[in-house]
């Protein structure tokens, strides 16, 4: 039967045919065109009489629940019935602390800013100034030499204080680079700053850290012009040591090492001599462009080349203590400290990097001390290790060296006036505790290397925090009389006199004491940060828990 016609539309109502419809591939009307079907056979084909239905979602859509899904099979949700406990900072603990703790949640579980300079109505520094002035203070820090971790903190705390909530800094060995997310479905923004140079001045360092402690506190309203101007008074400052100093107290440095291990008043002034002519040396390479790498080379050619002086000259001195009482000055120990400290804090990348930079180093010292033992066992100087290792208790004149040695390596690390004299007194206290295990107690040197220079950490950190500040010039001064100069030069001559597994366990040896103190100051460091909570604080190491691997 025929179905019946429809009214006829009327033509001014009619809308007018597009091109496509009057295209000659366009199907006649009345013809309905047939669903394309499968080919014969074919595996997909759908059998006569099944009619598919059609997807409730579009295929493809992120809405349609997957095949498999059930609800009464459905396994039950992450978050507990007593809800997710919320993470709370005591105010009143130090800002690294606080900022530490940030970090290590994640984003969404970390607390916001109670009140914006946006929420008050006010118009707050603008996100990309906030960023660079992030950066530049952070450069300043991670050139100075503190950890990876501290970085990021203080470069949080700076954004947080700011208004800048959803921020993530990365710190890595020469590049820093921070982001920014105002809201889920804005942007984000980044900014990096790459570090080309790095110096040691502690007295700059503490002079960044007041500055972050009066960005963050709530009592001070620094904005980022101010916080400009005196980022820029700190670049300009001078040294507080002039360069004269600096290289006297290289020499009084070696000077009071070869005194520590047995030398008298001639060692003394000898290996003075030789560390002035190597830092002489080395600043001559620094000025002409060499790279480091060649600095410490030549820095460490003129000492050994005053132990075979006293040699060939039979001068009836400890040859020994002339050499390793040079290599004291040169043997990088707040890199390893840094380095070691990177990789317990879980920032490998910045770890392994500033490993290889210490490696780098101490290929250098060798390579320098090794050419001028080598050319001396030519000439038949009469070097012998085995006779160099008798120990000399000489309780008061080793440990007055011992805190002249952590004064004068305070003065080369640029610390002000009133950290030397705490630099000095834990660095006495370090080796008095070394002394007492190792050489009264016959002892470990390893193990008494890890725990005097778990004692500096300790005590480093403890008045980092009282004082709010850096723990550095606190710590590395004071771990001076713990370096492994020793046996760096018995390995070196041993390898020069063609011992090479003696050689060899020597250097293994001066590795194993290296890593001793830069563990040990981090286990005191930590300790320190363990035991010593504020008033208040809930949970506050929970937040610094993580995977173990899987």
């Amino acid at each position: 039967m025929a179905e019946p016609e429809g009214p006829e539309e009327a033509p001014e109502d009619r809308k007018p045919l597009s091109d496509e419809a009057t295209s000659e591939f366009a199907l006649p009307e009345g013809v309905v065109p047939e669903p394309p079907s499968e080919p014969e056979g074919s595996a997909f084909a759908l059998p006569e009489g099944l009619v598919p239905e059609p997807p409730q979602e579009p295929e493809g859509s992120a809405f349609a629940p997957p095949s498999t899904y059930s609800v009464k099979d459905s396994p039950p949700a992450f978050t507990p019935a007593y809800g997710v406990p919320l993470a709370r900072l005591p105010h009143n603990a130090p800002w690294q602390d606080r900022m530490r703790t940030m970090l290590r949640l994640p984003v969404g579980d970390r607390p916001v800013v109670a009140e914006t300079a946006a929420e008050k109505g006010e118009t707050g520094p603008s996100v990309p100034r906030v960023l660079d002035l992030t950066l530049r203070i952070g450069e300043l820090l991670l050139a100075g030499g503190e950890g990876a971790e501290d970085v990021e903190a203080a470069m949080f705390a700076i954004c947080r204080s700011y208004g800048l909530d959803r921020c993530e800094p990365t710190v890595t060995f020469t590049l820093l680079s921070i982001t920014y997310q105002p809201s889920l479905v804005d942007d984000p923004v980044t900014a990096n700053r790459t570090v080309r140079r790095r110096g040691t001045d502690y007295t700059r360092l503490a002079a960044v850290y007041q500055l972050l402690a009066d960005i963050d506190a709530p009592a001070h309203e620094v904005s980022t012009e101010e916080a400009y101007r005196r980022l820029a008074e700190i670049r300009r400052n001078r040294h507080p040591y002039p360069g004269w100093v600096l290289t006297a107290a290289a020499g009084v440095l070696a000077g009071s090492a070869s005194t520590l291990l047995g030398g008298g008043v001639w060692v003394f002034f000898v290996a003075a001599l030789g560390a002035v002519l190597g830092d002489r040396l080395a600043w001559l390479c620094a000025g002409r462009g060499l790279p480091e790498f060649y600095q410490f080379l030549v820095a460490a050619m003129p000492p050994a080349a005053m132990g075979v002086l006293l040699t060939l000259l039979h001068a009836g001195l400890r040859p020994s203590a002339v050499i390793t009482g040079g290599l004291f000055a040169l043997i990088p120990g707040r890199a390893l400290v840094a380095a070691v400290q990177d990789g317990l804090t879980g920032f490998y990348i910045t770890a392994s990097a500033r490993l290889l930079e210490v490696a780098y180093f101490f290929v250098a010292i060798v390579v320098g001390v090794l050419s001028v033992l080598y050319v001396a066992v030519q000439f038949g100087a009469q070097l012998n290790p085995e006779g160099a290792l008798s120990p000399v208790e000489r309780p008061v004149t080793q440990i007055a060296s011992a805190v002249v040695l952590c004064a004068t390596f305070a003065i080369l690390l640029q610390q002000s006036r009133a950290t030397v004299l705490f630099a000095m007194l834990n660095g006495g206290v370090a080796w008095v505790v070394f002394a007492a295990i190792a050489i009264t107690g016959e002892g470990s040197a390893v193990m008494a290397t890890a725990v005097a220079a778990g004692l500096v950490g300790l005590f480093g950190q403890l008045m980092a925090r009282y004082h709010h500040t850096s723990s550095l010039p606190y710590v590395t001064a004071a771990i001076g009389p713990l370096l492994p100069g020793s046996a760096t030069y018995f390995g070196v001559l041993s390898i020069a006199q063609n011992n090479l597994d003696q050689g060899f366990g020597y250097l293994a040896k001066a590795a194993a004491l290296a890593l001793a103190i830069a563990i040990g100051v981090n286990l005191g460091s930590e300790l320190a940060r363990l035991f010593m909570r504020a008033p208040g604080a809930v949970s506050a190491r929970s937040a610094a828990k993580r995977t173990r691997g899987f």
